[in-house]
């Protein structure tokens, strides 16, 4: 499937969006190790939280959806497996799915063997398998590092080890992972990070009634600040049932918000959209940019901030984009480089080697496809640099099979001298289903062939 944006609609309107994506795949598997029933509203039902959902049923655990609803039977931290086989769990396209089942099926002492698609075989699994390793999962990754990885089974009466770790780099994945697995620990759990990463896994334990907490320490020297959590498992061992209404997804939100700032004459309200400091680097930036946005109403709901967003058509100027800003807006650089593309004077990204092992090379492949259409970028080690200012000139692109770069693109494609024909869009699938329409509804000529 390709998609065809057409240039000349200004952006009006007021929309929802759906569940925040990160929240969802944490809310759904929260849920199942919880002490009871839970239901999750405007729960995200997409490509990449149906893997997870499937991965629930293989656990035996029941769920059912109705819309955006979603009911699951917590069935708690103690587990008994009858099965000789280790469970088989698919997940898909999805980092997330793999690095939080794993923490997870460790906790719970179950055995199991997590695979997915050939480019999530790609992605690096050391980071997880060694500290679960040093905790005590007899855990076993391919010789390269990554999946498929295997788990093997462990009395439910035998304690892991609480670890004191420093990951290499800031990652929410990564860190929830270790969390989960510290669920079968003997003690306190010590993690810290070189930077902020996003923090909806404390928030849902806490609200589940664990104690974790979490602070910014600084490293003596180095002028920067480390991030630490402290968890211990709770005693009893039991989580709390809950219901929830997620957010809207920030990262969903950042492709309409650049495109409202950069289509003359647009003007755009997201409604109840997640506004979690750790998410909304790109918002931060794109306002030191001068863009027009404006939080409205703003307010919280279990241990999540939320808030509507006005925006408006606005000049950019260019910016520098480094340390923990990047880890902030991790998901979002796809389509900041179309907002620096249409940004006066330049736009420098560093300290953002984290891209290059996403969904794809988000480095590598974004630079190509912007310069397809006339961007003037570069490619660096740990980023890219973007001389803005001109306007694009359209074209055919491909989407390298990565949702978010094929939606940044058809973003660029609104504001293009000729039209932009995106090949591979039919992976919107997997984190924003609604987002030919969403732009249809508020104005775009967005087509699919």
């Amino acid at each position: 499937m390709s998609l065809v944006s057409i240039p000349g609609n200004p952006l009006t309107g007021t929309v929802s969006l759906p569940g925040d994506k990160s929240i969802s795949h944490r809310a759904a598997l929260f849920a199942a190790l919880s002490s009871g029933e839970c239901e999750v509203k405007n729960f995200l039902v997409a490509g990449v939280t149906q893997v997870m959902l499937e991965a629930l049923s293989e656990l035996g655990i029941a769920w059912s959806l109705d819309g955006t609803s979603l009911q699951v039977q917590g069935a708690g931290l103690y587990r008994t497996f009858a099965g000789s086989d280790p469970i088989r769990l698919d997940c898909g396209n999805s980092g997330t799915s793999m690095r939080l089942l794993a923490g997870a099926v460790a906790a719970l002492g179950l055995p199991a063997i997590l695979d997915g698609s050939d480019r999530l075989r790609s992605r690096p699994m050391k980071r997880i398998v060694q500290p679960m390793q040093k905790m005590g999962v007899d855990i076993r990754s391919s010789p390269e590092g990554t999946a498929p990885l295997s788990i093997s089974a462990r009395p439910i009466d035998r304690k892991l080890n609480p670890i004191d770790y420093i990951l290499p780099v800031a990652s929410a994945q990564v860190k929830t992972c270790l969390l989960l697995t510290a669920l079968a620990a003997d003690g306190e759990t010590i993690l810290t990070e070189p930077g902020p990463s996003r923090d909806h896994t404390e928030r849902m334990l806490r609200a589940m009634g664990a104690k974790i907490e979490s602070q910014s320490k600084p490293t003596y020297g180095s002028g920067r600040e480390r991030f630490e959590t402290r968890f211990c498992p709770p005693n009893p061992l039991e989580l709390q049932a809950f219901d929830l209404v997620l957010p809207g997804d920030f990262s969903s939100a950042a492709f309409l918000i650049v495109a409202a700032i950069i289509i003359p004459g647009s003007q755009i309200t997201l409604q109840r959209v997640g506004l979690n400091p750790t998410r909304i680097g790109l918002l931060d930036v794109l306002q030191a940019m001068g863009a027009n946005i404006k939080i409205l109403n703003k307010y919280e709901s279990c241990g999540e901030i939320l808030g509507d967003l006005h925006v408006h058509y606005s000049g950019l100027d260019g910016t520098r984009v480094s340390g923990s800003t990047v880890v902030r807006m991790i998901d979002e650089f796809p389509v900041f480089a179309v907002a620096a593309a249409h940004a006066r004077g330049q736009t420098v990204v560093s300290d953002a080697q984290e891209l290059r092992h996403k969904e794809s090379d988000r480095i590598h492949d974004l630079c190509c496809e912007l310069r397809r259409l006339g961007a003037d970028i570069e490619e660096t080690r740990d980023g890219f640099v973007i001389n803005g200012g001109n306007r694009l000139i359209g074209g055919k692109v491909t989407s390298y099979g990565d949702h978010r770069l094929a939606m940044a693109l058809a973003v660029a494609g609104l504001s293009t001298e000729l039209p932009v024909e995106i090949e591979g869009a039919g992976v919107l699938s997997e984190s924003f289903p609604q987002f030919g329409q969403t732009m249809v509804n508020l104005g775009a000529d967005i087509r699919f062939n």
